[in-house]
């Protein structure tokens, strides 16, 4: 995980995680990250600093820290797969599905490719992509 200070065309700044450096790009490019203050997504990185510690407590502080957002996402995980239906790799069919038809739905979750995803917000289908941890490492 990386976090990342961030700055909106608004000029306010503000905290992210993302899995790596990689797929902040990716969320970047795909338009997917937003401004916390005003939804814009005319967002970039600002410069920052290299924790530099000496001591050991700190990067104990943030190992433990790293730790405790992994378990947070699985249990995040665990609620989904509970309260929600996994439709796979139809999941752009399925959302499509219950907006343009109306369906009820208790909810879906499901793999989508980029481009699905691009189409599924050009048509005014909200969707969100979240990191999908596997397990919490020892």
């Amino acid at each position: 995980m990386i976090k990342y200070n961030l700055v909106c065309k608004c000029k306010k700044t503000f905290e992210s995680w993302f899995l790596n450096s990689a797929e902040y790009e990716t969320l970047k490019k795909k338009k997917l990250i937003n401004c916390i203050y005003c939804n814009s997504n005319k967002i970039e990185k600002t410069i920052m600093a290299p924790n530099l510690s000496v001591r050991s407590n700190k990067k104990s502080k943030k190992n433990k820290l790293e730790k405790n957002i992994k378990k947070q996402l699985v249990e995040f995980k665990k609620y989904i797969e509970k309260n929600y239906e996994d439709v796979g790799s139809n999941f752009a069919q399925e959302a499509r599905s219950i907006h343009y038809d109306n369906k009820n739905s208790k909810g879906i979750y499901g793999k989508a490719t980029a481009e699905e995803t691009d189409e599924l917000l050009d048509e005014g289908i909200e969707v969100t992509t979240i990191p999908w941890i596997k397990k919490v490492e020892n």
